[in-house]
């Protein structure tokens, strides 16, 4: 896994078994992640306990890309999020994402998506 293309589709494909940890690896240790309805999650750690918290409420979020490009250091996909319920519910989530990658790591990761969805999920 050398280019941004492989490393944005393995990190996707590490959502389906989800380990923070495994995750977090494939951010740089001053990464950004931002879920662009909500404030960003700087750095690495952060982002590790981000994910932690946001599986409390799932199994596992299933990545499907139906379309990505790269061009050079910025990779960006159309794909559909399915968060695994714990409680036996599947939400579908429509996303957009943004991704920039150098040294093999991800730098940036925007997601854009309504958050109407994430409130749903939650049982808002």
């Amino acid at each position: 896994m050398s280019n941004p293309d492989e490393i944005v589709r393995a990190m996707c494909q590490a959502w389906s078994t989800p380990d923070p940890a495994e995750i977090a690896k494939f951010f740089a240790e001053d990464a950004i992640y931002h879920n662009i309805p909500m404030e960003p999650i700087l750095g690495r750690t952060a982002i590790a306990d981000f994910i932690t918290g946001f599986l409390a409420a799932f199994t596992a979020i299933d990545f499907e890309i139906h379309l990505q490009v790269a061009n050079g250091a910025i990779v960006m996909n159309e794909r559909t999020d399915t968060l695994r319920g714990k409680d036996g519910r599947d939400t579908p989530l429509p996303v957009v994402g943004v991704f920039e990658v150098h040294d093999g790591l991800i730098t940036a990761w925007r997601d854009y998506f309504d958050m109407a969805a994430i409130t749903r999920a939650f049982g808002g």
